[in-house]
């Protein structure tokens, strides 16, 4: 393994899934790359609500949120420091970009938007069309991810 690809939206599932990953890395010597992808959300017509959708500012803030999840990981032990990338993508197809090449892809089982127990639709939108296997992280204390391999 050397290229283990982790997608984070500062949730505590996605930190769980950069500290899995980071642990992965350590024991095989891959490097970790860390995806956060933004995207400017539909303000309609109103001014005020236009102003703020900046897209300035939530690149700002995409990029504020990615460098306070990788600064609270652990990167003792790595082979390379934790390679940041943010992108201005939808979070599925962005992870699937990413994940080209890679030897694995690590995703929370649910992000910010919550929802119901199980996957949440990053996670389930990575699954079938991932280009390498895909490792689900629960939020849970558990210490064994749920594992989906395509």
């Amino acid at each position: 393994m050397q290229h283990i690809v982790v997608g984070v939206d500062g949730s505590k599932a996605s930190r769980r899934a950069l500290g899995w990953a980071v642990e992965q890395a350590r024991a095989s010597g891959a490097t970790v790359e860390v995806v956060h992808a933004w995207t400017t959300p539909d303000m309609g017509t109103d001014p005020l609500a236009r102003a703020l959708g900046d897209p300035s500012k939530l690149e700002e803030q995409a990029r504020r949120e990615l460098q306070l999840v990788v600064d609270e990981a652990d990167e003792s032990g790595l082979v390379s420091p934790i390679e940041r990338t943010l992108v201005h993508e939808g979070p599925a197809r962005a992870l699937l970009n990413a994940a080209t090449g890679a030897d694995m892809l690590v995703v929370g089982s649910r992000g910010l938007g919550g929802g119901e127990a199980g996957l949440g639709s990053v996670s389930h939108g990575v699954i079938g069309d991932a280009p390498c296997p895909v490792v689900v992280v629960p939020p849970s204390t558990s210490n064994e991810p749920e594992t989906a391999v395509t």
